[in-house]
């Protein structure tokens, strides 16, 4: 629990606690309490977060907005920021910025439990629902040509691009490194292999309807874009959303395929699992063919080769060499299990 509640340490020092940030929010602070990358309060209006956001002020208006206008669409299962003083959601102190949260009780969701799974699945399609008309809102539409590198509608296929153009970077390092080690040698042995993955990822959305489809505003959604099993609460089978740090605007199938890749890992990629996923999505906010197609095109993209990759090249997470190798050698173990996963489901959804 302790290495849990401190592995973050480095990052937590640079909170400044200073009762006259607390009093900003009109709030007196009895007890801080440590976990991942905030700090829990123990405060006279009950139990709070305290997070230093590390992106602009006129990014966080731009969650905020979308958040409130999900709150008044009847989904109230998301973070509450406590207001100022000054009725701001946040207080810009010694060059930095903070925010306080309301804490939300409950357990965090597994992804290796069938039921969570399934109740994360229906509430990620209310929160969906939840969200639609907000890019038709003038307001929004402000912060949303501010807010530009949120708008992911319509980049994906050049997104892709780049990140080939990324991995056949990171194999020209492993190539010309003298000295490589056996991360290297896999990643070799493999990199051709995901680079046609992605290829034909390209070519799936590309013979797709998707830009039709982002040119539907009802298609277009708040997306969460970061469902880690931490960031989903879930009490007495009611499903919270943490953490809306990385929310972008993009088509449904969007965090569709992000909450389908993490849930079927745990099920050696069981088709079964990913039919019960759109199954139990589509029962609350309907897909159409042309978005399971698209679908299909974003799950073919090998994200989780593509990631660990990166990571490792650019030193982006500060992981020992022990932690990256072994995660490269259980992503790459998966080879097979996706590739069949992959072809039921083109076959299953005629994509």
């Amino acid at each position: 629990m302790l290495d849990f509640r401190y592995k973050d340490k480095t990052y937590l020092s640079e909170y400044d606690l200073d009762v006259n940030l607390f009093s900003e929010f009109d709030l007196t602070v009895y007890d801080v309490i440590p976990v991942r990358k905030v700090f829990i309060l123990d405060t006279d209006k009950g139990d709070k977060v305290l997070k230093k956001v590390n992106y602009s002020i006129k990014q966080l208006q731009f969650i905020n907005y979308g958040l409130e206008y999900i709150k008044n669409n009847d989904f109230s299962r998301i973070i509450e920021f406590e207001k100022t003083k000054s009725k701001l959601i946040y207080v810009p102190w010694k060059g930095d910025i903070y925010c306080i949260m309301d804490l939300v009780e409950g357990r965090e969701c597994e992804y290796s439990n069938p039921v969570d799974v399934m109740l994360t699945a229906r509430a990620l399609a209310e929160l969906h629902r939840a969200s639609e008309g907000l890019i038709h809102e003038e307001t929004f539409k402000v912060l949303l040509q501010e807010n530009e590198q949120r708008h992911l509608c319509g980049k994906i296929v050049e997104n892709y691009n780049k990140k080939l153009e990324e991995l056949m970077f990171f194999k020209n390092i492993a190539t010309l490194n003298e000295n490589k080690n056996e991360f290297d040698y896999i990643f070799l042995e493999r990199v051709q292999y995901y680079e046609e993955n992605i290829k034909q990822s390209i070519n799936i959305l590309k013979a797709s309807q998707y830009y039709n489809l982002c040119n539907e505003k009802e298609k277009v959604v708040f997306c969460h874009h970061d469902l880690a099993h931490h960031n989903i609460l879930i009490n007495e089978e009611e499903v919270y959303f943490l953490d809306f740090d990385y929310a972008v605007i993009d088509l449904k199938v969007h965090d569709i395929c992000n909450f389908t890749n993490k849930a079927i890992k745990d099920f050696c990629y069981d088709i079964e699992k990913c039919h019960d996923i759109i199954n139990e999505y589509t029962s609350v906010n309907p897909l159409d063919d042309r978005e399971i197609k698209v679908l299909y095109g974003m799950l073919s993209f090998p994200e989780d080769f593509y990631s660990i990759s990166r990571d490792y090249y650019t030193r982006k997470k500060q992981w020992s060499e022990e932690i990256f190798l072994s995660r490269l050698k259980k992503k790459v173990e998966y080879k097979k299990d996706r590739e069949e996963f992959l072809e039921a489901f083109k076959n299953y959804y005629n994509c």
